[in-house]
């Protein structure tokens, strides 16, 4: 099985990083947005940069669109897992299209809504995990099994 970790670099990619042992059976590949994190990655398989983006700069997003495009077309993963943010809502939306499960974790640091990326992917995901169990009594389509962290 072929799993996508996509996630910006810094806290998102440190909590997914969390949860390492749910994949280190299976071939990786790692979509991230700068290159200071690609050692730390190396191990866990294939390592992916494809620049920072964000709502505020669009031809930025459309660059990480292409470059994500690519990854994915190239890689055909049968599982995107992201816990965000830009980058791993764009992952997780061309994984869907292109046939693969979506799983999102919000991050820790959404105590009283979900956050933007997340809002924009739950209703592709096939498990959508909050790290509060108050942010799943209030989405529909959203689970709590505990924190990360």
């Amino acid at each position: 099985m072929k799993i996508c970790l996509a996630a910006s670099a810094g806290g998102h990619f440190s909590q997914l990083l969390k949860l390492s042992e749910c994949w280190n059976e299976h071939e990786t590949i790692c979509i991230t947005t700068t290159e200071v994190v690609r050692e730390k990655l190396r191990e866990f398989g294939r390592v992916c940069i494809v620049g920072e983006c964000n709502r505020e700069h669009p031809i930025k997003v459309v660059r990480v669109l292409i470059r994500c495009i690519h990854v994915i077309l190239n890689n055909k993963p049968h599982i995107v897992i992201s816990t965000g943010a830009a980058v791993g809502c764009i992952a997780c939306l061309l994984g869907k299209l292109f046939g693969a499960k979506v799983v999102w974790i919000d991050s820790i640091t959404n105590i009283e809504r979900v956050s933007l990326s997340g809002r924009i992917v739950l209703n592709i995901t096939d498990l959508f995990l909050v790290q509060w169990p108050e942010l799943a009594e209030r989405y529909r389509k959203v689970e709590f099994v505990g924190a990360v962290i």
